[in-house]
C-alpha cells in the first residue's frame, strides 16, 4: 500500500467513526464507546487508536457538526430572497441533518463558537437576515433576532421529537415545521 492509500483509508475509518458517533450519540447522549465502535463496524482498539478518550472523539464530533451547520447554511442561500423565505430555506437545510440535530439538542456546547457575536448570540448573519424581513415585509418588526432563531430551534426540536414519538413521515413533519415558523414569523395583519 501507498503512503496516499493509506492516509486515505485511515481518513475513512476516521470519518466512520465520527459519523458512526453522530448517529448512536444523537439517538443516547450516553452510549459508550464500544457502541459507537460497533455502529462504525471497528473494533473498540481501532477507535481508540483514533480517539484516545472520549474527549477527543467529541471534539471531532463538534468539529464535525459546526462544518455541516455550516454546509447547510451555505445551501440555504441566507443571503437571497426575502428573509422569511431564508429562514424557511434554513430550516429546511437543518431538519435534513436528522441525527445531528437531535445530538446537537442533546449536548448544545458541541457547536460553540466562542468567535459568535450578534444580536442576543445570533451571528452576524443571521441577524442580518431578520433585519432584512424586517425591511422586506416579511418578518415581523416586534421580534427581534434572538426570538426568531429561539423559534427556528425550537420547533426543529418539535419536528424530531415529534417524528421520534409519531413515526409520521419526515415530508409531513418538516411540512409542519415550515408552517409553524411562518405563522410565528410573519407580520400580523391588524
Amino acid at each position: 500500500m501507498t503512503d496516499a492509500q493509506v492516509s486515505g483509508s485511515r481518513a475513512r475509518t476516521r470519518q466512520a467513526i465520527v459519523d458512526a458517533a453522530i448517529e448512536v450519540l444523537g439517538r443516547n447522549p450516553a452510549a459508550s464507546l464500544g457502541d459507537i465502535a460497533t455502529a462504525a463496524d471497528v473494533g473498540r482498539t481501532t477507535l481508540h487508536r483514533y480517539f484516545a478518550e472520549r474527549t477527543d472523539l467529541l471534539s471531532a464530533v463538534g468539529a464535525e457538526a459546526t462544518a455541516r451547520l455550516a454546509r447547510a447554511t451555505a445551501q440555504a442561500r441566507p443571503a437571497e430572497g426575502t428573509g422569511a423565505s431564508a429562514v424557511r430555506r434554513l430550516c429546511q437545510e437543518y431538519f435534513d441533518l436528522g441525527d445531528l440535530l437531535s445530538l446537537i439538542f442533546s449536548e448544545p456546547e458541541l457547536c460553540v463558537d466562542p468567535t459568535a457575536g450578534g444580536s442576543a448570540g445570533c451571528d452576524p448573519e443571521f441577524t442580518a437576515l431578520v433585519e432584512r424581513g424586517h425591511r422586506d415585509g416579511s418578518i415581523d418588526p416586534e421580534l427581534p433576532a434572538g426570538w426568531v432563531q429561539s423559534i427556528v430551534w425550537s420547533q426543529l426540536y418539535a419536528g424530531w421529537s415529534y417524528l421520534a414519538e409519531t413515526g409520521a413521515s419526515r415530508h409531513e413533519v418538516l411540512r409542519l415545521v415550515l408552517r409553524t415558523v411562518d405563522g410565528a414569523i410573519g407580520v400580523r395583519s391588524a
